[in-house]
């Protein structure tokens, strides 16, 4: 397949799944494609009922303000947040558990593919944002790690 060929099919992809961005590696080759600016707001969602949720657990980063030393870790793709390998299994992180720089927090599926999110600052989990399970967008903060 040309070159030509494959990004014409990761565009049609991306329009397929309404993706904002898509990032893909082929061999040995990673296609980085983004199809509209991460600046623009997302079209409104529809209004969910709420469930109680543990303090600092997926709550919304709406209003909640950070510390000064605080580090978040966002999403490098879309894909859908799960805390766990499986389901069913102990999370891979939990508030207050401190974690090192390369540790495995979240997983992230995107197109059928688990990807692996890791730390890239060492302390203590402060807030994790998303429920499990969550849509999570690109560059959207994940978890709060304070050093």
């Amino acid at each position: 397949m040309d070159e030509r060929s494959r990004i014409s099919d990761l565009v049609a992809i991306a329009r397929d799944f309404d993706l904002d961005a898509l990032r893909v590696r082929v061999d040995g080759r990673t296609y980085e494609l983004r199809l509209r600016e991460p600046n623009v707001a997302p079209p409104p969602a529809a209004a969910a009922s709420p469930s109680p949720a543990p303090a600092a657990l997926g709550e919304p980063s709406r209003g909640l303000v950070p510390s000064a030393s605080m580090r978040p870790v966002a999403a490098p793709i879309i894909g859908v947040f799960y805390r766990s390998a499986a389901p069913g299994s102990a999370p891979f992180v939990d508030l207050g558990d401190r974690v090192a720089v390369g540790q495995v927090l979240c997983i992230l599926e995107a197109m059928k593919l688990m990807n692996e999110i890791t730390s890239d600052h060492a302390g203590v989990v402060t807030r994790i944002l998303p429920e499990n399970g969550a849509l999570v967008s690109l560059g959207e903060e994940m978890f709060w790690i304070e050093p």
